[in-house]
C-alpha cells in the first residue's frame, strides 16, 4: 500500500527518438539510462541550448538539460483520443521515452517528484511537458484527418505527460512497477 505521499505505477513502455530528423520514437525491451538520459536519444545530453522554452537565455545559450526523458499515460493518451474523437493515441506519436499504466494524471505532478524504478535507477520531474503541433501533425497522418493536427494543443493540453532528467542511472524495463516519491517525501 502507497504512502500518502507516494503514487505507484507501472512502467508499460520504453522508447528512443534514434531516427535522424524524426521526434517519433520506438520501443525497446529495456534501456540504461545514463546522466544525460537514453543515449542515442535526440534529446540525449546533461546539457542542451536554450531554444523558445527557456526565453529568458538568448537562443542557442549552453544550459542543463532538463528534457532528458519524456513520460506519458495510458489514461492520458486514452484521453486525447477521446478529445480528438478517435481510437487510439500512441505514445511513440508523442515522442514519449517512457510510458506508465496506472497514474491517469501524469501531468500533474509536480517538479521534484522523483520516479525510482527497482534497479535503483532515477528519475527527476522538471514539470509538465507542453503539447506542440509536431505531434499534432503526426497524429493527422495516422489517423488520416487532417484537421487532427490543429486540434492537438489543446485536446492534450494537461494531458501531455512530464519532461524528466536522469538523477541515477540504472536499467529501467517495461512491466516494473515504480514508485514515485511526491516532493514532500524527498
Amino acid at each position: 500500500m502507497a504512502k500518502a505521499n507516494e503514487l505507484g505505477a507501472v512502467l508499460s513502455a520504453v522508447l528512443i527518438a534514434d531516427q535522424e530528423g524524426s521526434f517519433i520514437t520506438r520501443v525497446l525491451e529495456s534501456a540504461e539510462l545514463q546522466f544525460g538520459g537514453l543515449p542515442g536519444d535526440r534529446h540525449f545530453g546533461v546539457t542542451s541550448r536554450a531554444d523558445v522554452r527557456q526565453s529568458m537565455y538568448p537562443r542557442g545559450t549552453e544550459i542543463m538539460n532538463r528534457r532528458q526523458i519524456s513520460i506519458v499515460s495510458e489514461e492520458e493518451c486514452g484521453q486525447i483520443a477521446a478529445a480528438l474523437g478517435i481510437e487510439k493515441v500512441l505514445p511513440q506519436w508523442l515522442g514519449a521515452n517512457m510510458a506508465v499504466s496506472g497514474l491517469e494524471k501524469l501531468t500533474q505532478l509536480p517538479a521534484g517528484s522523483r520516479i525510482l524504478f527497482p534497479s535503483g535507477a532515477g528519475l527527476i520531474c522538471e514539470g509538465e511537458n507542453e503539447p506542440c503541433v509536431f505531434p499534432g501533425k503526426v497524429i493527422a497522418e495516422h489517423s488520416d484527418n487532417p484537421k487532427l493536427a490543429a486540434k492537438f494543443v489543446k485536446a492534450a493540453w494537461k494531458r501531455r505527460g512530464i519532461v524528466a532528467s536522469v538523477e541515477c542511472p540504472g536499467l529501467v524495463q517495461p512491466g516494473e512497477t515504480v514508485r514515485i516519491l511526491l516532493p514532500s517525501a524527498t
